[in-house]
């Protein structure tokens, strides 16, 4: 038994470096501007066009979801009009980035490792190298650059769907006065609210590309090995944007209050 804890560790510990070793190879490769621009494009319109439906569902919903349940809270001590506001700052700071990132995590990081993996599989990964061309370069900084330009964008589409659907259903289901609703919002949610919110985002688009391009580029053998990679990287990228999510709203959060307000 601890024969195999060990060796669970030891794989683990391998892992997280080859992990942090394509990390470093791929912001290497983005900083000296070694980018496929077409490969570029696509992915910017696979990751962030083609992802816009899932966005614009999981935001609006949300927003209904939370105006709804904020304002039968605050409805028991006449607090009414603040529903919006209490809306807004979390679209802002927390729902919005992080579940446009489980979203695009469960979408695009699956097909990234599903892609990356089946080319390893049938060689032409290699088949890159021996072409010369180095396979970071052309196959995981397009994705990098695609997720870390698309990701804030999507997530200021979420925030404004979920404030824009709260808003909808205080004043039509609710009763809520319009006015006042909305000046709480405007008077409670400051541009910092935004920035956290954006700087989430930036942060999760390198996880989701750099776990899912990992995983695809290290998967087994055969179609069950290209399977289980798809599954892995879904999972280890939900996972370490939850924990990340956390350590960025200790630090970050007071950071940007610092030095913006």
């Amino acid at each position: 038994m601890k024969g195999a804890a060990k060796r669970f560790v030891v794989d683990w510990l391998e892992g997280l470096g080859r992990l942090a070793i394509l990390a470093r190879e791929s912001l290497a490769s983005l900083f000296l501007v070694r980018v496929a621009w077409r490969d570029f494009l696509y992915q910017l319109y696979f990751i962030g066009i083609k992802s816009q439906a899932v966005v614009i569902i999981t935001g609006a919903f949300t927003g209904m979801v939370l105006a709804a349940n904020t304002y039968f809270q605050f409805h028991k001590v006449k607090m009414d009009t603040a529903t919006l506001a209490v809306v807004s700052v979390s679209m802002c700071d927390e729902l919005g980035p992080v579940l446009t990132a489980l979203m695009v995590a469960g979408r695009v990081g699956a097909a990234m490792a599903a892609e990356l993996g089946t080319m390893k599989v049938t060689e032409q990964i290699d088949a890159l190298r021996t072409l010369a061309t180095h396979p970071v370069d052309y196959l995981v900084v397009p994705r990098l650059l695609a997720s870390l330009v698309s990701l804030p964008l999507l997530t200021i589409e979420s925030m404004a769907m979920g404030i824009t659907s709260g808003y909808l259903v205080g004043v039509f289901l609710l009763g809520i006065d319009p006015a006042y609703l909305y000046h709480n919002m405007v008077t409670y949610t400051k541009g910092v609210d935004i920035l956290i919110g954006l700087n989430k985002a930036f942060v999760f688009g390198g996880i989701i590309a750099i776990i899912g391009c990992y995983k695809g580029m290290t998967c087994g053998e055969g179609a069950e090995g290209v399977g289980r990679a798809t599954t892995e990287a879904v999972v280890y990228a939900s996972i370490t944007i939850l924990i990340t999510n956390f350590f960025l709203t200790l630090t970050h959060n007071e950071l940007l209050r610092l030095f913006v307000l």
